[in-house]
């Protein structure tokens, strides 16, 4: 079968490779889509290296469908058959850290993960260990989805994760620093959630008619601060969410936040990096910060039945394809911000 390869940052090879066979325990997927994220380029140029493994197949954002069942599984999912459409949990957790006891799997102290240490979706077949499929981590559907759309019910997951701790109410105003795939993904959310208006801001007209088209406000970022004042009688957004790693934003997103307010920092930082923050805004106004790291196999169980309802704005979020073998123009769509978000099709 093929398989793309990061063998070291930039070297991206597609290659050769056995198909993988299940062995006790295990379950053998046909890889039907993986989209790419911001995250998997970071893999690629080197600038996030912590768990990942030479020589690894990327591509933690997979749909699939089972075309082979090891002995065993039975015990873990005994309705499962060849042919069910299934996606994963990329964390595999331990179960029995100081985290995962705590019910932060997420956040397992010997977390590993699908395309990072263990092989991802950007191969023609996936196999799924058996300890991840003991843990539960293999997700069939109960509909079939195309491919696109299970292929989001990972970042859809963590912004799951995330909305459990800033959480919206009926009526709040929601502000999200991002028009990217994961700030349009909290858009949709917010306003299920009964958000009265989110305010999306973003330095590209396509991205910003794009949130006018899921029923946000898109803003430039320069009008932004007017904008909130503007739509909130000057009182401040209820719910700001960071989706860009952009140390400056830190701060900004405490002041558009009115007293009382909940902010989260979901985006993912470059490593090391720092930022100046006013803490009085948070000391007087009462704020509440939070973060959003991965999700747990609930939170995947969550994003598999909202895909399956139908109510995720799929084809906003999935515009471009490219096949397996094309994997190099893929990342280069990425790097280009080409679309909004890239499906690689084996």
């Amino acid at each position: 079968m093929r398989a793309a390869v990061l063998n070291a940052p930039h070297d991206l090879q597609l290659v050769n490779k056995d198909q993988p066979t299940a062995g006790p325990g295990e379950v053998v997927l046909k890889v039907e889509a993986n989209t790419l994220c911001g995250t998997d380029y970071r893999l690629f140029t080197g600038a996030k290296t912590s768990g990942v493994r030479a020589g690894v197949v990327p591509g933690h954002e997979v749909a699939g469908s089972v075309c082979e069942i090891g002995e065993g599984v039975e015990q873990y999912y005994p309705d499962l058959k060849v042919g069910d459409q299934a996606t994963i949990s990329i964390v595999v957790s331990c179960g029995y850290c100081t985290n995962c006891l705590h019910d932060r799997e997420q956040l397992c102290s010997n977390l590993t993960l699908f395309g990072y240490a263990l092989d991802g979706g950007l191969e023609e077949y996936l196999r799924v260990p058996a300890r991840a499929v003991a843990r539960g981590n293999l997700f069939p559907t109960t509909k079939r989805l195309t491919p696109k759309a299970l292929c989001l019910s990972e970042p859809i997951s963590c912004c799951l994760n995330g909305l459990d701790q800033y959480r919206v109410h009926a009526g709040d105003t929601v502000v999200i620093l991002g028009a990217g795939p994961i700030g349009l993904l909290h858009l949709q959310l917010a306003l299920l959630q009964g958000a009265a208006q989110v305010i999306v801001s973003n330095r590209g007209s396509e991205r910003r008619a794009t949130v006018e088209r899921l029923g946000g406000v898109g803003v430039h970022p320069d009008d932004l601060p007017h904008e909130v004042q503007a739509r909130t009688a000057g009182m401040g957004a209820d719910v700001v969410v960071v989706c860009i790693g952009a140390v400056d934003l830190a701060n900004d997103a405490l002041e558009l936040a009115h007293p009382g307010g909940r902010v989260n920092y979901f985006a993912g930082f470059p490593k090391g990096s720092t930022s100046v923050m006013e803490p009085n805004l948070i000391h007087y106004k009462e704020l509440q910060v939070t973060g959003g790291s991965n999700a747990r196999r609930r939170d995947v169980a969550r994003a598999v039945a909202l895909l399956e309802s139908g109510v995720i704005a799929v084809d906003e979020i999935v515009t471009h394809q490219y096949p397996l073998a094309d994997i190099h123009d893929a990342y280069e769509a990425v790097r280009a911000r080409k679309g909004v978000k890239i499906a690689v099709i084996p």
